[in-house]
């Protein structure tokens, strides 16, 4: 097929409805499938690119893509790419994937786009694979699609991104294997970097009573608290994620500031006040109450170069799934991030679909989950 391919426009919306619901069926957790209202906002948004494909015989639609982008931000997520059954291996996808990154990404327009693909078959991977992304990592139980899936992450950066990384001297050791990894599978290095010196922090010892927490679920309110607390970026970086749900104890000396998805029962961390060193001794509490407001999957994007944040996230069972190399842009520089999750769920990869890419990230990851969670030999009992 030759597909008419244009910008997604309001007369689209009702199509677009039912080429996802086609494509996903009831259980799509993402508004740019399933809220009008969303929809509309995202098309008219001058920071992002809504591409719909046509049968250029019949003119019904046949697939859907897009590059979601936010203002001040350099980086983008590419979305909701949706082949419909009947027009599936015509090479839609990667046509549309094509045709959105030449115009938001090659132009210079920004610096990287990432994606979250499905593991449930090759497929996806193939064509963000055949798209110029490379694989960063995996998130294991990430979201809920009928039943929990596992994502991999992939980005594509614009030429020269990834030459202009800031430095980092030292991690903790436990992610090594992590950068060794991101650094074969984009061609780029971490010399020089060491494991850091002293003793990994010990798990934290039981919260009592005394750490429970309040969730506030008011969306409106969380946005406005948050933007009080936080008039600039400084203090903060989750690209496309708004907060809508706020923690916080009795006495109100921290506040954590989160995106939850009930949907797609996934959590992210975005910040905390008065710092996120405030709240590092809590992450215990703050996992427990989301996991009871359905987050069955919680995550934070920590600088690498953030040792100590990455020492508390890692003291709490959370796990290095995934490297973003050159993810922030810091005057001439980049920073890159570590994705680490927690999954209150069982993880099993036995369905899950790796391409050869891929292939050692699941590696690194198994291995980083067993010394986190599985009792080494000194901690078994005779």
């Amino acid at each position: 097929m030759n597909p008419v391919i244009t910008p997604a426009t309001g007369t689209d919306i009702a199509e677009l409805r039912q080429l996802y619901y086609a494509v996903y069926g009831p259980h799509y957790p993402v508004a740019l499938g399933t809220d009008p209202a969303e929809m509309a906002r995202l098309m008219a948004d001058p920071h992002s690119l809504w591409l719909v494909a046509r049968c250029p015989v019949t003119g019904a639609l046949a697939a859907s893509a897009a590059i979601h982008g936010e203002a001040g931000s350099r980086i983008a997520r590419l979305e909701g790419i949706a082949v419909h059954p009947e027009h599936r291996s015509a090479g839609l996808a990667a046509a549309l994937t094509e045709a959105l990154c030449v115009e938001m990404l090659d132009t210079g327009r920004l610096d990287s786009v990432y994606a979250t693909v499905r593991t449930v078959g090759s497929g996806p991977q193939r064509v963000v694979a055949r798209n110029g992304f490379r694989p960063l990592g995996i998130l294991p139980n990430a979201v809920d699609l009928r039943s929990r899936e596992s994502l991999a992450l992939y980005a594509r950066h614009s030429p020269g991104v990834l030459d202009r990384r800031v430095p980092v001297t030292e991690v903790p050791a436990v992610l090594l294997p992590l950068l060794r990894t991101a650094g074969a599978a984009l061609g780029i290095g971490y010399p020089g970097v060491r494991a850091a010196s002293g003793r990994p922090p010990a798990p934290p010892a039981p919260q009592g009573a005394a750490e429970s927490l309040e969730l506030i679920e008011a969306p409106a309110f969380v946005r406005r608290r948050f933007r009080e607390r936080f008039p600039g970026a400084e203090g903060w970086f989750y690209p496309l994620h708004t907060p809508n749900v706020l923690l916080t104890p009795e006495d109100g000396r921290f506040e954590v500031y989160a995106y939850l998805n009930r949907a797609g029962g996934y959590c992210s961390l975005l910040t905390a006040h008065p710092d996120p060193a405030a709240a590092a001794a809590h992450l215990e509490p703050v996992t427990r109450a989301l996991a009871r407001a359905g987050a069955g999957y919680v995550e934070a994007l920590v600088p690498l170069a953030h040792q100590e944040a990455l020492s508390a996230f890692l003291a709490h069972g959370f796990v290095a799934g995934a490297l973003y190399p050159a993810m922030r842009a810091d005057g001439d520089g980049f920073h890159d991030y570590a994705v680490l999750s927690r999954s209150g769920e069982r993880i099993d990869f036995r369905g899950v679909a790796v391409e050869p890419p891929l292939q050692p990230y699941l590696d690194c990851y198994a291995s980083a989950w067993a010394s986190a969670h599985l009792p080494t030999s000194s901690e078994v009992a005779p």
